[in-house]
């Protein structure tokens, strides 16, 4: 008793189950009511039919029950040919005319338009992209009918949309003020969008081009195939360069060639070959499917397509483990990537449940890639912006070891390293441009005794002022060192013997005047001698001039100290 009780609750439900389908499926498409002159109908019921043979004539589809739903739909890929049916009435007591777009045109292959009144076809237009002729209702990409309704006449429209691969549209009613301005207001969000990934795509192939950096150039091509896929897929360049139909099927690899330069740029601020192998592996793994993908889609591009969402399934999830791999390892890059390709599956998962017919029409799903990709691009910047300031950090280091191990710490004057090394290379331009050079030693005159009387702070305070002054006097084509404990050197270019003794007695002069307070009541002055050598331009030696200009000092001190000499062969 109880089994047929329960067995006969079980067909009550199915019953139900089977009756709500069937209403759904056969429920009657409500009649659009054309009131008035102003006419905006974007949101309204209509049915749809999917004609699996896909070679029903129309006569034969007037019979077939339609399916109501709202009038923008996503059928996925099993549904390449795919009717629409809408009712509408004319309850004025003047004729109107309207219009219908189809908006995503130009991502299908073919739009046909027929108009039935009483069951009998009275008007019909068939648009082929592939068929320039027939592409007189193709308007900035959008498909664009007019409809002319008699008083009170009603007619029941036909609308035939073939895709390549994807079905998914929307189909809207205006008047002839409404049908204009939806048509100049249609892709401004996506130029938009396009703008700001050029903007990005230009500021890092300039980087590329000065940092020679491969992550710049793996990211600007990331940008590049996004920003093309967006203006490709929400028809910018539809609208730009009326470009659409099968010439434009193999453009879609760009959506292909995305994941591809994103891995690459991945791999590259990963590093993962050098220190992640297993994630190394994984991202080839994938990124070589990719690759067989996109070279496959050059010969059969549906194909490819049918396969492409598969894989990027597979793509996701393999760059999302790695990621949070690499967030475990507390690699510092690793949360910026986590949430912007975080955000790029979300988007590109939602887009994904609708191009396969799984998810409503509406503008977030029917964007989501493009909406995706662009919030992956900003957060991505802000990994670029991070590499910049670390690698600026760490050239600022760099220059701070190098200025170190060019400079000498008492005086900040460069050491005799340094100023070998330059003066090396200053001495073969002088060659090359005919200049004259000269070499001047400088040494403080009884400087083992001014230590030695009050202490070496002192001898520092000294070895400072001579520097100081050598800085304030020489000039700024000059190159001037500490080269040893009290001896300095200046190498003078484009500077005849004679001006070089004038400059040196000059400093020598000044250095006289100067005194250092040892307290406040004691003051101590010094002198400095000088050796000056002429460089042999012809042949220039540096070695040589500086034994020669420290023999002209060695005389200089032998003759009584605080003197300049020159060098005389």
């Amino acid at each position: 008793m109880i089994n047929s009780y329960s067995q006969l609750f079980i067909r009550i439900c199915l019953l139900f189950v089977t009756w709500g389908f069937s209403s759904v499926a056969n429920a009657t498409i409500p009649t659009q009511v054309i009131q008035g002159s102003s006419i905006k109908l974007e949101q309204f019921q209509m049915g749809y039919f999917v004609d699996k043979t896909e070679t029903m004539p129309v006569s034969e589809v007037q019979k077939q029950e339609f399916q109501l739903s709202p009038n923008g739909v996503s059928l996925g890929t099993t549904s390449k040919m795919t009717w629409a049916k809408i009712e509408i009435e004319n309850a004025n007591t003047t004729p109107v005319k309207i219009y219908l777009h189809h908006p995503y045109a130009y991502h299908n292959h073919k739009v046909e338009l027929y108009e039935i009144m009483n069951g009998e076809l009275t008007r019909e237009r068939i648009l082929d992209m592939d068929r320039k002729e027939t592409q007189q209702w193709m308007y900035r990409g959008s498909a664009v009918f007019d409809i002319t309704l008699a008083p009170h006449q009603h007619k029941t429209l036909l609308v035939k949309s073939q895709s390549f691969s994807h079905q998914w549209f929307t189909l809207n009613l205006y008047d002839e003020d409404q049908s204009k301005r939806a048509l100049l207001g249609l892709y401004t969000d996506i130029a938009l969008l396009t703008g700001m990934l050029l903007a990005l795509m230009i500021y890092n192939f300039l980087l590329f081009f000065s940092s020679r950096l491969r992550e710049h150039f793996f990211y600007a091509c990331y940008l590049v195939a996004g920003g093309f896929w967006i203006a490709l897929s929400y028809g910018l360049l539809a609208d730009l360069f009326n470009v659409f139909g099968s010439i434009t099927l193999k453009w879609h690899l760009s959506l292909v060639a995305m994941p591809i330069f994103l891995l690459l740029f991945m791999i590259n601020i990963f590093e993962t070959k050098k220190k992640y192998p297993i994630e190394h592996w994984a991202l080839l793994s994938i990124l070589t499917l990719l690759i067989c993908d996109f070279v496959y889609g050059l010969f059969d591009m549906i194909t490819a397509l049918n396969y492409s969402s598969t894989l990027a399934a597979i793509m996701m999830v393999i760059s999302i483990s790695v990621t949070i791999s690499m967030l475990i390892r507390k690699h510092p890059i690793a949360p910026f990537f986590l949430l912007g390709h975080g955000l790029f599956v979300v988007f590109s998962t939602i887009a994904v449940l609708f191009y396969k017919g799984k998810a409503e029409f509406t503008y977030v799903n029917s964007h989501g890639v493009g909406i995706g990709i662009m919030l992956e691009a900003l957060v991505l910047s802000l990994i670029i912006a991070y590499r910049i300031r670390k690698l600026e950090a760490i050239k600022a280091s760099q220059d701070e070891l190098k200025l170190l191990a060019s400079t000498d710490s008492l005086t900040q004057l460069f050491n005799r390293r340094h100023f070998n090394t330059e003066a090396e290379y200053l001495l073969q331009q002088a060659k090359q441009l005919q200049q004259p050079a000269a070499i001047a030693m400088f040494d403080i005159d009884h400087f083992k005794q001014i230590n030695d009387t009050y202490g070496h702070g002192f001898g520092d305070k000294v070895i400072v002022q001579v520097a100081n002054t050598l800085m304030e006097e020489c000039r700024e084509q000059d190159i001037l060192a500490r080269y040893g404990g009290e001896e300095f050197i200046i190498l003078m270019t484009n500077t005849s013997t004679n001006e070089a003794l004038n400059l040196v007695e000059w400093v020598r002069q000044t250095l006289e005047k100067k005194a250092i307070e040892v307290n406040n009541l004691h003051t101590v002055h010094f002198t400095v001698s000088v050796g000056i050598a002429a460089v042999d331009i012809e042949n220039p030696d540096l070695k040589n001039s500086i034994n020669q200009a420290d023999k002209a000092l060695y005389l200089a001190k032998e003759n009584g100290r605080n003197q300049s000499q020159v060098y005389e062969a």
